[in-house]
């Protein structure tokens, strides 16, 4: 077909869900993972179970680069573009330097239309969802995204990594897929087995514990289901569609390799030590001893929300001391960006192209 096919997060096994944020997948075509006995019973090709940790025979050296293409998804909201600023500069610092395997970017722009970082940032322009179909949930379009790219556009790269806008690259990313087994990084707060019964409405329990064009559009269709059924709707939140793909990549029998050190999140994760990416969705608020504060503001802070009509300044203030290492490099690599790119304070909507 010549296009490369990936999946995005999600997994179910043993009766679990695990839900990741990026991964990767390979589009060759390989033997199935799973091979069964004359009996009928299902067993696994791999020296240990795929889903839980790398396979032995897939920590070899490699003898080839294993190209990946780096995906975000985002809209053309101020919130949106200056993460996306952020993000891409630091692709570009980490994407040439040993051990990287990163291969070229797009951006995927659900608005509909062009916007004034088309010539900054490499785009794909992709229509949202039809008005109230997401009933006011956005996040709904980032499925409906990924399907119009992966039928649309040409890419050269074999597998590709899902990424979003407030993603930091803090070291060159290898391709940490094996074969036909996608890398994933584990989310702690998504947790099926408590709403086991509302999953099944979407993932029959006959079906069994347990490529992205493949599951794409499973992951659009169960999204929109689980959006208009009032339970999974009201107990799943702002994750629902990361559950939505848990259950489309089940249905498509897709098992995953975890990788913890894909990403950290600071303040919880306090040290980056040999973490690939930085992803800085959680506020971090502290007192000026330095201490961590739950469910308050604080004397310092940084939340990414509370930038949602334009950027933050360049040159943010650092914590206080003793604050965790992690939140101290993060501000560290925001303010070198913004010092760095081009226009940073500009609010002022400009059409791209224009004199």
């Amino acid at each position: 077909m010549g296009r490369a096919i990936t999946l995005f997060v999600v997994l179910l096994t043993f009766g679990i869900f695990y839900n990741f944020i990026t991964m990767f997948l390979h589009y060759r075509k390989v033997d199935s993972p799973v091979k069964w006995t004359s009996s009928g019973e299902r067993q696994s090709r791999l020296l240990v179970d795929p889903v839980m940790e790398m396979p032995l025979n897939a920590k070899k050296p490699k003898k080839e680069r294993l190209l990946f293409h780096v995906a975000m998804s985002g809209e053309d909201t101020p919130y949106s573009k200056w993460q996306s600023r952020i993000m891409y500069y630091w692709y570009k610092k980490k994407k040439d330097l040993p051990g990287s395997e990163m291969g070229k970017f797009t951006r995927i722009l659900h608005s509909g239309n062009p916007d004034n970082l088309m010539d900054e940032i490499p785009t794909f322009v992709v229509d949202p969802l039809p008005e109230g179909v997401d009933r006011g949930y956005v996040v709904l379009n980032r499925p409906w995204a990924f399907v119009q790219w992966l039928n649309k556009a040409t890419i050269e790269e074999e597998y590709i990594l899902m990424a979003e806008p407030d993603h930091i690259f803090t070291k060159p990313l290898p391709n940490l897929a094996y074969e036909g087994y996608p890398a994933a990084f584990p989310f702690f707060y998504i947790k099926p087995v408590k709403y086991e019964k509302i999953i099944r409405k979407f993932f029959p329990e006959e079906m069994g514990p347990d490529l992205l064009e493949k599951i794409a559009p499973t992951w659009m269709n169960v999204s929109l289901r689980m959006k208009n059924d009032p339970e999974s709707d009201k107990k799943f939140g702002w994750v629902l569609e990361m559950y939505a793909y848990a259950v489309a990549s089940a249905l498509h029998g897709v098992q995953h390799i975890l990788r913890k050190d894909f990403m950290l999140q600071p303040p919880w994760d306090m040290e980056t030590g040999d973490k690939f990416i930085l992803h800085y969705t959680y506020g971090c608020d502290y007192n000026l001893k330095g201490e961590l504060l739950s469910g308050a503001i604080g004397d310092w802070r940084f939340d990414k929300r509370s930038y949602l009509d334009g950027p933050p300044p360049r040159n943010l203030s650092m914590p206080p001391r003793s604050v965790p290492e992690s939140v101290v490099t993060l501000i560290k690599l925001i303010n070198e960006a913004t010092g760095n790119l081009p226009n940073w304070d500009a609010l002022e909507e400009v059409k791209p192209n224009s004199s």
